[in-house]
């Protein structure tokens, strides 16, 4: 049985304009690895297509998105292969400012993912903890705690960076 494969809509493409990038940041922040990380967004992309799910607002489609892609990298870092692989130390350089931001991108890159989660949508895409809270489905407090959490976990790594 053959699919019809159909050319993808317009407001797809719109989508992949407005939110290409900072699924692509989302994802490389999770995964670590630029490959995997438009690996995931191009199935994330493909999943809108496939699903085409009725949004409500332009916010709605973004926090599904966000939602879909943060699943989608839970997912491929819980598959027993990529367990194996040590991803940070053969990642592509990724543009920052300044070594001190590469320090922290790589510090956050390798938190666990209910703290990395928050921090990056916090942190790097300004979200604020009420969005946080419906894009991840979880609690404001869980996020406040989580965000809470993830920063001591990174002040106890940055203090054990500059000690050595």
């Amino acid at each position: 049985m053959q699919r019809s494969m159909t050319r993808p809509g317009n407001h797809v493409i719109k989508s992949y304009e407005i939110y290409a990038d900072m699924l692509f940041r989302i994802a490389l922040v999770h995964l670590g690895s630029r490959q995997d990380a438009e690996e995931a967004t191009q199935d994330t992309f493909i999943k809108l297509i496939e699903k085409a799910p009725k949004f409500k607002d332009a916010e709605h489609q973004k926090a599904w998105l966000i939602r879909v892609i943060t699943n989608h990298c839970k997912t491929l870092l819980g598959r027993g292969w990529r367990k194996r692989e040590v991803k940070l130390e053969s990642a592509e350089p990724i543009a920052v400012d300044s070594p001190e931001d590469l320090a922290l991108l790589q510090l956050v890159m390798a938190m666990p993912m209910k703290y990395k989660t928050v921090i990056h949508l916090y942190y790097y895409e300004d979200y604020p903890i009420q969005e946080i809270s419906k894009i991840l489905q979880i609690s404001q407090s869980a996020v406040k705690m989580r965000l809470q959490r993830g920063r001591q976990l990174l002040k106890l790594e940055l203090e054990g960076v500059e000690s050595h």
